[in-house]
């Protein structure tokens, strides 16, 4: 036992999160923010500003220079960082990072006098990284489902996706075969981040790989076939996939320089929303988590492998072992905070009129809140539509009205695109939306199952470190989520409103078809 750091290199920061496990403490947690302390890359919300809403991309180099970042302010710290055992991490999932020959000679020899800023600049066949809200690749999953079919999601746990990073690979070898053919590794975010820290190229773990549309997850291998077809010569492009518990290797001497021991293990990244299912203490089958965030999602461990018959959700692996499902959903904390802003209301203000001035069902006035191109059910631009009463629909209903809408509309969504997974036993919330008493009871009461607070404010970078703790000491998931995950506080549902809620979810999902086919 001893102390473990995680690492999250989330869509706007870089987070570090380090864990005592003989006190079952998180004695530090400390956060580089892209757009306030990294100005010169031009990313204010963690990616370059585009005019078409379609392409988000983002410099490879600013995630470098954040893990400089990072790590000095780690070490300024008052804990004793000479006494971390192990390290893990976790990246936002998708973002694929194109590297030449320069990559791997450059990570051996590096100069703990120069940063690594410096030292990487040229060892990159394409400066920029699309990342998970990248809309830009219809054409390519148009291609790769008329050549696989439903053979693509049954193997890959997932039809061809947008964001995924097996058309976005095929997408830049189409229209720069040049680069690609200078490109002499791909990774994910995930596995460039271990691989700085280790010296080498790492491996990809099976959590964060499932997001790619080309690893086989009952396998646990590249699939040959896809991988040709995606891009000529792909798969030795690849790193290899491993298990998520696999160490990937040791600190590389550059770190020395942050006080941290050369040498300690370093476990393989995944994927933030593999990391946030150990972090929420949700491993095992029965408990899902819903992360309310920038996006929203909801995810669970499941018992047996299966696919989402509606291709909304998908199938990644759970560092635990097994597999993890998830949907996500692009109009989250966005959606609200454009309803908050209408009816001009705090956030607390906003939950009060709610609570107190609105009821469950909410007379079935509802709305399809797509204020950005939509994940679930997959929507490629803009679409706001209400439905209810005359006076809500032409915008002339109550504050409270809206502000009761947006909460239950998007719950109603949640509870439509996780029902292949079945019933769960409890529901634990995360995020920052978590804080809403009232998000957090209609959640319980459209589940008719119990809902779980907890005092984790960065699930992802808590999972990373736990999973450090596990891979590099053999600590059990069991026995780390009872020293870190417990609840806080359980929400139980009112049963009184499970036939409103029903009724409201089957004209809620008859709603959303009507809009979005």
């Amino acid at each position: 036992m001893g102390l473990y750091l995680g690492l999250d290199c989330s869509t706007q920061s870089l987070k570090a999160t380090v864990i005592d496990t003989d006190s079952g403490s998180v004695v530090h947690s400390s956060d580089i923010n892209f757009g306030r302390d990294l100005p010169e890359y031009r990313c204010p919300g963690g990616f370059l500003e585009s005019s078409d809403p379609l392409h988000v991309l983002t410099p490879p180099l600013l995630w470098a220079a954040a893990l400089d970042m990072i790590l000095g302010k780690l070490q300024n710290a008052n804990i004793p960082v000479e006494k971390i055992c192990g390290i893990s991490g976790s990246g936002q999932q998708h973002g694929s990072v194109y590297l030449n020959a320069e990559f791997e000679q450059t990570l051996s020899g590096l100069d703990r006098n120069c940063t690594l800023e410096e030292q990487l600049k040229d060892c990159f066949s394409r400066e920029t990284s699309p990342v998970w809200m990248d809309r830009s690749t219809s054409a390519e999953c148009a291609e790769l489902y008329s050549r696989f079919g439903n053979e693509i999601s049954e193997r890959t746990g997932s039809p061809p996706i947008e964001r995924f990073t097996g058309p976005q690979i095929r997408k830049f070898y189409k229209e720069f075969p040049q680069k690609y053919a200078e490109t002499l590794i791909i990774h994910l975010v995930s596995s460039f981040m271990c691989s700085l820290l280790i010296g080498h190229s790492a491996p990809i773990d099976f959590g964060d790989g499932a997001g790619m549309n080309l690893l086989d997850m009952q396998h646990g291998d590249w699939i040959p076939e896809i991988a040709e077809y995606t891009a000529p010569g792909l798969i030795k492009k690849l790193p290899p996939a491993v298990p998520s518990t696999r160490i990937a290797g040791k600190l590389a001497p550059y770190f020395e320089k942050y006080g941290l021991p050369a040498g300690i293990p370093v476990n393989v990244w995944s994927g933030d929303n593999p990391s946030s299912l150990i972090g929420c203490g949700a491993f095992n089958p029965g408990t899902a988590v819903i992360s309310l965030g920038t996006s929203d999602t909801i995810f669970a461990a499941m018992s047996d492998y299966k696919t989402d018959p509606e291709g909304c959700g998908h199938v990644f692996g759970n560092p635990a072992g097994g597999f993890m499902s998830l949907s996500c959903f692009t109009n989250g904390s966005l959606a609200r905070e454009k309803i908050k802003d209408r009816c001009q209301l705090s956030w607390d203000e906003f939950d009060k009129v709610v609570l107190q001035q609105t009821r469950p069902g909410n007379n079935n006035n509802m709305l399809l809140p797509h204020f950005v191109p939509e994940s679930t059910p997959l929507r490629l631009s803009a679409q706001v539509k209400y439905q209810g009463s005359e006076a809500f629909c032409n915008g002339q209903g109550e504050k409270a009205e809206l502000a009761r809408a947006i909460l239950e509309s998007q719950v109603y969504s949640f509870k439509i695109h996780s029902e292949w997974l079945g019933r769960f036993d409890r529901i634990r919330i995360t995020g920052g939306a978590s804080d809403s008493a009232a998000l957090t009871q209609i959640i319980a009461d459209v589940f008719q199952c119990p809902v779980e607070k907890f005092a984790v404010s960065n699930s992802a970078g808590l999972g990373a470190a736990m999973r450090a703790a596990q891979a590099c000491s053999e600590i059990s998931f069991v026995e780390l989520s009872n020293l870190f995950t417990a609840a806080t506080k359980i929400e139980q549902p009112n049963a009184e409103t499970k036939d409103i809620y029903a009724d409201a979810v089957e004209t809620y999902r008859n709603f959303e078809q009507s809009v979005t086919g």
